[in-house]
């Protein structure tokens, strides 16, 4: 009887320290030297007046979480923002943000923080019926020193503007 009790509390213990990391993984990170953290965002934020779709010539600082693009091309200047129900190749599902007060990390830095950032997004049930890539952008040195602290993570479908929903939840 008490080694079924030890198991049992073994259990709940382990399920309640699970949905705690759960709950808590992706969505901060920090260079654990006490400096500013940035955030990894992975649910979108509706804007409180929606903008019309479709929206062409859009720059990649204006590119909001959860937004869906046509012909995206992830070295392109500008975009054009879709609905999600409409056919498109690439939806944004992750963004980190660096604090405006950091050096600028390098390139190899940036990469790991993007896939980071992609390994935090959550799929919804939506994206099981596409085959999809990862795409990930971040700044360059001089994109930094201009300003850009942001890492974006995409999925991507190769075969053109076939996905035909949102892949958040």
């Amino acid at each position: 009887m008490a080694a079924l009790a030890v198991v049992i509390l073994g259990v709940v213990g382990f399920l309640v320290w699970f949905a705690v990391w759960l709950t808590s993984s992706g969505q901060s990170t920090g260079t654990g030297d006490g400096a500013a953290t940035g955030v990894v965002e992975t649910s979108p934020t509706p804007l409180a007046t929606p903008l019309p779709l479709p929206r062409e010539g859009v720059a990649p600082p204006d590119f909001r979480l959860g937004d869906c693009f046509k012909d995206f091309q992830p070295e392109s200047l500008k975009s054009t923002i879709v609905a999600c129900e409409t056919g498109h190749s690439a939806q944004l599902v992750a963004i980190y943000r660096y604090p405006a007060a950091d050096s600028y990390p390098g390139a190899d830095a940036l990469k790991a923080k993007a896939l980071e950032a992609c390994q935090a997004a959550r799929l919804a049930p939506a994206a099981n019926d596409y085959t999809l890539n990862f795409e990930r952008t971040y700044p360059s040195s001089t994109s930094w020193d201009s300003g850009d602290r942001r890492v974006d993570c995409y999925v991507t479908a190769a075969g053109g503007n076939v996905i035909n929903a949102s892949v958040l939840p």
